[in-house]
Protein backbone atom coordinates (compact mmCIF):
# COMPACT_ATOMS: atom_id res chain seq x y z
CA UNK A 1 0.00 0.00 0.00
CA UNK A 2 1.10 3.47 -0.86
CA UNK A 3 0.17 6.49 1.19
CA UNK A 4 1.29 9.41 -0.08
CA UNK A 5 2.02 12.11 2.26
CA UNK A 6 2.02 16.45 1.63
CA UNK A 7 2.77 19.25 3.76
CA UNK A 8 0.18 21.83 5.00
CA UNK A 9 0.82 25.42 5.51
CA UNK A 10 0.58 24.26 9.78
CA UNK A 11 3.83 23.61 10.01
CA UNK A 12 2.19 20.85 12.61
CA UNK A 13 0.20 19.39 10.71
CA UNK A 14 0.70 17.11 7.79
CA UNK A 15 -1.65 15.48 5.09
CA UNK A 16 -1.72 11.50 4.29
CA UNK A 17 -3.28 10.46 1.38
CA UNK A 18 -4.21 6.87 1.50
CA UNK A 19 -5.18 6.34 -1.59
CA UNK A 20 -8.30 5.45 -0.89
CA UNK A 21 -11.76 6.68 0.37
CA UNK A 22 -11.28 7.19 4.60
CA UNK A 23 -14.78 8.80 5.30
CA UNK A 24 -16.01 9.70 1.63
CA UNK A 25 -16.95 13.17 -0.06
CA UNK A 26 -18.24 15.42 2.25
CA UNK A 27 -17.55 14.22 5.32
CA UNK A 28 -15.13 14.72 8.13
CA UNK A 29 -14.47 14.27 11.67
CA UNK A 30 -12.15 16.22 13.75
CA UNK A 31 -10.88 14.63 16.80
CA UNK A 32 -8.82 16.28 19.42
CA UNK A 33 -7.86 13.77 21.99
CA UNK A 34 -7.61 10.12 22.69
CA UNK A 35 -11.24 9.78 24.19
CA UNK A 36 -12.50 11.10 21.46
CA UNK A 37 -10.83 9.30 19.12
CA UNK A 38 -12.51 5.70 20.55
CA UNK A 39 -14.99 6.28 17.92
CA UNK A 40 -12.89 5.58 15.29
CA UNK A 41 -10.35 2.59 15.30
CA UNK A 42 -8.03 4.63 12.48
CA UNK A 43 -7.57 7.43 15.41
CA UNK A 44 -7.42 5.25 18.22
CA UNK A 45 -4.42 3.83 16.40
CA UNK A 46 -2.97 6.85 15.56
CA UNK A 47 -3.42 8.19 19.09
CA UNK A 48 -1.03 5.66 20.29
CA UNK A 49 1.42 7.02 19.38
CA UNK A 50 2.68 9.42 21.78
CA UNK A 51 3.66 12.34 19.52
CA UNK A 52 -0.25 12.78 18.26
CA UNK A 53 -1.73 15.39 18.97
CA UNK A 54 -5.00 15.89 16.79
CA UNK A 55 -6.66 13.34 14.30
CA UNK A 56 -8.76 14.99 11.20
CA UNK A 57 -10.32 12.43 8.93
CA UNK A 58 -11.52 14.08 5.32
CA UNK A 59 -13.31 12.59 2.24
CA UNK A 60 -9.57 10.61 1.21
CA UNK A 61 -7.20 12.16 3.24
CA UNK A 62 -6.34 11.85 7.10
CA UNK A 63 -4.78 15.00 8.61
CA UNK A 64 -2.12 14.60 11.83
CA UNK A 65 -0.77 17.18 14.19
CA UNK A 66 2.13 16.30 15.92
CA UNK A 67 2.22 17.46 19.09
CA UNK A 68 6.22 18.12 19.11
CA UNK A 69 9.38 17.13 17.34
CA UNK A 70 10.45 16.58 13.61
CA UNK A 71 8.47 14.99 11.16
CA UNK A 72 11.51 13.21 9.80
CA UNK A 73 11.12 11.19 12.79
CA UNK A 74 7.44 11.42 13.61
CA UNK A 75 6.01 10.76 9.77
CA UNK A 76 7.11 6.88 10.12
CA UNK A 77 5.49 6.11 12.90
CA UNK A 78 2.87 7.62 11.52
CA UNK A 79 2.56 5.88 8.52
CA UNK A 80 3.04 2.73 9.77
CA UNK A 81 -0.40 3.66 11.98
CA UNK A 82 -2.11 4.30 8.81
CA UNK A 83 -0.73 1.39 6.85
CA UNK A 84 -1.81 -1.01 9.62
CA UNK A 85 -5.04 0.17 10.06
CA UNK A 86 -5.82 -0.34 6.15
CA UNK A 87 -3.91 -3.84 6.02
CA UNK A 88 -6.28 -5.12 9.14
CA UNK A 89 -9.54 -4.66 7.36
CA UNK A 90 -10.59 -2.88 10.38
CA UNK A 91 -13.58 0.10 9.64
CA UNK A 92 -12.13 3.80 9.71
CA UNK A 93 -15.47 4.81 11.93
CA UNK A 94 -17.15 2.39 15.27
CA UNK A 95 -20.61 2.03 14.71
CA UNK A 96 -21.44 5.01 17.06
CA UNK A 97 -19.48 7.79 15.02
CA UNK A 98 -20.79 10.56 13.27
CA UNK A 99 -19.11 12.73 11.27
CA UNK A 100 -18.91 16.37 11.66
CA UNK A 101 -18.52 18.29 8.72
CA UNK A 102 -20.69 21.37 7.46
CA UNK A 103 -24.49 19.35 7.55
CA UNK A 104 -27.43 21.24 6.40
CA UNK A 105 -27.66 24.42 7.53
CA UNK A 106 -31.08 25.36 8.86
CA UNK A 107 -32.26 28.41 6.41
CA UNK A 108 -35.85 28.83 8.63
CA UNK A 109 -33.26 30.32 10.94
CA UNK A 110 -32.61 33.61 8.08
CA UNK A 111 -36.17 35.27 6.63
CA UNK A 112 -36.30 36.99 2.94
CA UNK A 113 -32.71 38.90 2.49
CA UNK A 114 -30.33 37.05 4.90
CA UNK A 115 -31.86 33.96 3.42
CA UNK A 116 -30.26 34.61 0.46
CA UNK A 117 -27.33 35.78 1.39
CA UNK A 118 -27.06 32.61 3.59
CA UNK A 119 -27.15 30.82 0.54
CA UNK A 120 -25.05 32.42 -1.65
CA UNK A 121 -22.38 32.39 1.47
CA UNK A 122 -22.93 28.61 1.48
CA UNK A 123 -22.91 27.63 -2.41
CA UNK A 124 -19.83 29.18 -2.60
CA UNK A 125 -18.02 27.65 0.80
CA UNK A 126 -19.21 24.28 -0.68
CA UNK A 127 -17.84 25.07 -4.37
CA UNK A 128 -15.05 27.45 -4.43
CA UNK A 129 -13.35 27.06 -0.59
CA UNK A 130 -14.01 24.10 1.35
CA UNK A 131 -12.19 21.77 -1.78
CA UNK A 132 -9.29 24.86 -1.78
CA UNK A 133 -8.61 24.45 2.24
CA UNK A 134 -9.44 20.41 2.19
CA UNK A 135 -5.82 20.66 -0.48
CA UNK A 136 -4.18 22.20 2.72
CA UNK A 137 -5.63 19.18 5.10
CA UNK A 138 -8.64 21.04 6.58
CA UNK A 139 -11.84 22.21 6.42
CA UNK A 140 -14.37 25.03 7.14
CA UNK A 141 -17.68 25.21 8.29
CA UNK A 142 -20.36 28.13 8.31
CA UNK A 143 -21.82 29.06 11.97
CA UNK A 144 -23.79 31.74 11.53
CA UNK A 145 -24.42 35.45 9.38
CA UNK A 146 -25.34 38.46 11.33
CA UNK A 147 -25.48 42.12 10.56
CA UNK A 148 -22.94 41.72 7.59
CA UNK A 149 -20.18 39.60 9.17
CA UNK A 150 -19.73 35.73 8.39
CA UNK A 151 -19.00 33.19 11.03
CA UNK A 152 -16.69 30.55 10.49
CA UNK A 153 -14.72 27.37 11.80
CA UNK A 154 -11.69 26.28 10.75
CA UNK A 155 -10.82 22.82 11.11
CA UNK A 156 -7.70 20.04 10.48
CA UNK A 157 -5.00 21.62 9.75
CA UNK A 158 -6.49 24.85 9.53
CA UNK A 159 -7.31 24.98 13.01
CA UNK A 160 -4.26 26.79 15.08
CA UNK A 161 -2.44 27.00 11.35
CA UNK A 162 -0.27 30.40 11.79
CA UNK A 163 -2.01 31.81 8.32
CA UNK A 164 -5.48 31.15 8.99
CA UNK A 165 -6.32 34.31 10.45
CA UNK A 166 -5.25 35.42 6.95
CA UNK A 167 -7.05 33.05 5.44
CA UNK A 168 -9.84 34.20 6.78
CA UNK A 169 -9.62 37.81 6.66
CA UNK A 170 -7.68 37.70 2.73
CA UNK A 171 -8.71 35.06 1.58
CA UNK A 172 -12.21 33.90 1.84
CA UNK A 173 -13.22 37.50 2.86
CA UNK A 174 -11.97 39.02 -0.13
CA UNK A 175 -13.57 36.48 -2.42
CA UNK A 176 -17.08 36.39 -0.46
CA UNK A 177 -17.04 40.48 -0.30
CA UNK A 178 -16.67 40.27 -4.15
CA UNK A 179 -19.86 37.54 -4.99
CA UNK A 180 -21.90 38.66 -1.83
CA UNK A 181 -21.53 42.35 -1.40
CA UNK A 182 -23.83 42.07 1.46
CA UNK A 183 -21.04 40.55 3.23
CA UNK A 184 -18.74 42.99 5.04
CA UNK A 185 -16.41 40.77 7.45
CA UNK A 186 -15.65 37.35 8.13
CA UNK A 187 -14.79 36.50 11.54
CA UNK A 188 -13.56 32.69 13.27
CA UNK A 189 -16.50 31.55 15.45
CA UNK A 190 -15.67 31.16 18.83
Amino acid sequence: MFIQTEATPNPATMKFLPAQDVLGEGKTLDLGDADAAQVSPLATRLFELDMVERVFLGADFISVTKKEGDWQHVKPAVLGAIMEHFMSGDPVLGETAVEDGQGPVDLDFYEGEEREIVTQVLELLDTRVRPAVAQDGGDIIFHSYKDGTVFLTMRGSCDGCPSASMTLQSGIENLLRHYVPEVQRVEAAL
